[in-house]
């Protein structure tokens, strides 16, 4: 269809599920989507998980277009990852505070005064990074593999990036209390309450606390498990606890409901309970609506350019081979 037939933005199928349906048939698409999602879009979606898992998927697909949806610097990822393949957004706006908080140019210059000293310094950067923060990294990890990942840099010093309560931990799990870190936050992670985490432990005394280690450390020390979003979904499932009081963003219920529905589960409040900090606002940008519109218009488009692609592939290659 040219643009000049395309039907108006405001135009849109009764039924939005079937409409998307028919769009990626059309397409030869494939709907990824990270656990954070809207309900509608995790079930909608070909393949939902955290972003090692959409990322070893996004590298193997074979589709002409991926409609991501999660936020944009897992849209650059699966580009980097799978350049022939068009990469559609449901909305440019789905951006990452840890990414913004780590602009490529500033960055550079805090490689560049470490490495002064260190020479032989490796720079592990977090997936929540923008493709040119990729790009200056030697290798990139998630909350899945980040402890695996720093371990295997024993014998050399380790600049870690951006997350600095992830970072803090991986320090305490690696038994590398030397780690170089960025002091980047998430602004959903940074939020849940430590002293309304005791006050639920007193409440629900046999509630199981199942959190991410983008928590502060007084939230995970109150915790009796920590792991990555997959981690946290896999645990809740297999826990005897009847209540789970969780410390991620409530995107996870959804596939935990799916598989437990008899299990309570409690978010852990943010710091501020008159309003919902803990949900991410850039994950929850995307829509019915919007992945509707993306697929019919293949636009919003994430492109990557090129010599940033090649040298942010190294940092992500490096990463799926060391990921056990």
């Amino acid at each position: 269809m040219t643009a000049a037939l395309r039907p108006p933005v405001a135009e849109l199928p009764d039924d939005l599920e079937e409409g998307i349906r028919g769009l990626k048939r059309e397409r030869n698409a494939v709907i990824l989507a990270h656990y954070y999602q809207d309900d509608a879009l995790q079930d909608l979606a070909d393949h939902v998980g955290d972003s090692l898992a959409l990322a070893r998927i996004a590298e193997k697909i074979d589709c002409d277009v991926i409609a991501f949806c999660g936020v944009n610097f897992m849209a650059e990822t699966a580009k980097i990852l799978n350049p022939k393949t068009r990469v559609v957004v449901p909305d440019l706006k789905a951006g990452c505070s840890l990414a913004d908080g780590c602009p490529a140019e500033a960055f550079a210059k805090f490689i560049a005064e470490h490495r002064a000293e260190h020479p032989d310094l490796v720079v592990v950067s977090y997936v929540n990074t923008s493709a040119a923060v990729k790009a200056l990294s030697d290798v990139i990890c998630t909350s899945s593999n980040a402890v695996e990942i720093v371990r295997h840099f024993a014998d050399r010093p380790v600049l870690f990036a951006p997350d600095r309560y992830l970072a803090a931990w991986v320090a305490k799990e690696a038994k590398r209390p030397d780690l170089i870190v960025w002091q980047g936050t998430c602004i959903v992670h940074e939020q849940f309450n430590a002293k309304a985490l005791e006050q639920l432990k007193v409440r629900h005394p046999d509630a199981e606390v199942l959190s991410h280690p983008e928590c502060p450390a007084a939230v995970l020390d109150l915790s009796d498990f920590i792991g990555s979003t997959k981690k946290i979904i896999d645990r809740a499932i297999a826990s005897p606890a009847k209540t789970l009081i969780i410390g991620t963003e409530d995107g996870v219920f959804h596939q935990i409901h799916k598989a437990v529905p008899d299990k309570q589960l409690i978010q852990i409040p943010g710091m501020d309970e008159s309003c919902a900090c803990n949900r991410c606002p850039y994950m929850r940008l995307n829509t019915l609506e919007k992945l509707y519109l993306c697929l019919r218009d293949l636009t919003p488009e994430v492109t990557v350019p090129e010599d940033v692609r090649v040298r942010a592939l190294v940092p992500l290659a490096r990463m799926l081979e060391l990921s056990s």
